[in-house]
């Protein structure tokens, strides 16, 4: 019996629970038909041209992406805009379109446990635990051995695929760390929780001038952690080759596949 876009939204809800995601979130099959079969699945983080094209050339059958590509709301998915255009390509092609977003993140062997665990972290907890205390947003962890932050930023350098934005950093090179709090994606919502707060440094993405500057003056004033800001798309790409591995024991038969593409939207940078 074929593998139908139906069989694989039921194993993506068993493995990261639409229950788990935000209340503003958009998680779930956003293109394609239930009973169409499935025998390929291609695994991005953003729903963007170069991944809708990457799959219809390559021949599959489904794009799974963390990013909802409809998140906001639209009032027209005409072919002038990307989403629009997006979702004709794919639905001419008949490649369906499902996301999993942060009912991605909180799970145990979600975005952050994924960037957690490349770092070797232990004792490893969420920032934001759910009704499930081993679930929840973001990670807090040990380092096996305390290393300066400098050397902590340039592993993130060996551990993350590269991109324009690289990595930033505030605090001093030579300061030692050795609780790291990190939230793979957007993550300046948590910078004034306990837990990070009470970490060495808190790694995340898209860390905005007035949050930062607040949680570094803070840290100077009465002690908090060090900062490093990281790609988006690269801290979230890491749990990509960890959701093949469940979806492909979920689905033997079917074809499971990471896109090497970078989504990142930076093309380059001009360091002053």
């Amino acid at each position: 019996m074929s593998t139908t876009v139906s069989d694989v939204a039921t194993v993506v809800e068993r493995l990261w629970p639409a229950s788990g995601a935000e209340s503003w979130d958009a998680v779930g099959l956003i293109a394609g038909d239930l009973d169409a079969p499935v025998t390929s699945i291609l695994l991005a983080v953003d729903a963007v041209l170069d991944t809708a094209d990457e799959a219809i050339e390559q021949g599959f059958d489904m794009l799974v992406v963390h990013h909802p590509l409809l998140l906001r709301g639209v009032t027209s998915v005409a072919s002038d805009r990307y989403k629009g255009a997006t979702l004709t390509r794919l639905i001419r092609a008949q490649c369906a379109l499902l996301a999993a977003h942060t009912n991605a993140d909180v799970v145990e062997t979600g975005t952050s446990a994924v960037f957690a665990s490349k770092l070797g972290l232990s004792n490893i907890r969420p920032i934001v635990a759910g009704a499930n205390a081993a679930r929840g947003i973001g990670r807090v962890g040990t380092l096996p051995t305390p290393v300066t932050l400098g050397t902590l930023a340039r592993s993130l350098g060996n551990i993350l695929p590269a991109t324009a934005s690289g990595i930033r950093v505030a605090g001093e090179f030579d300061r030692l760390i050795a609780t790291v709090g990190l939230c793979a994606g957007a993550g300046d919502a948590y910078l004034s929780d306990p837990s990070v707060t009470g970490a060495d440094v808190y790694i995340t993405s898209d860390l905005r001038h007035h949050p930062a500057s607040e949680a570094r003056e803070n840290a100077r004033a009465g002690g908090g952690p060090a900062l490093i800001d990281v790609s988006h798309w690269a801290s979230e790409w890491l749990w990509l080759d960890r959701a093949a591995s469940e979806l492909r024991a979920e689905l033997p038969g079917v074809t499971v596949t990471v896109s090497e593409l970078r989504t990142d939207p930076w093309d380059f940078v001009v360091v002053q």
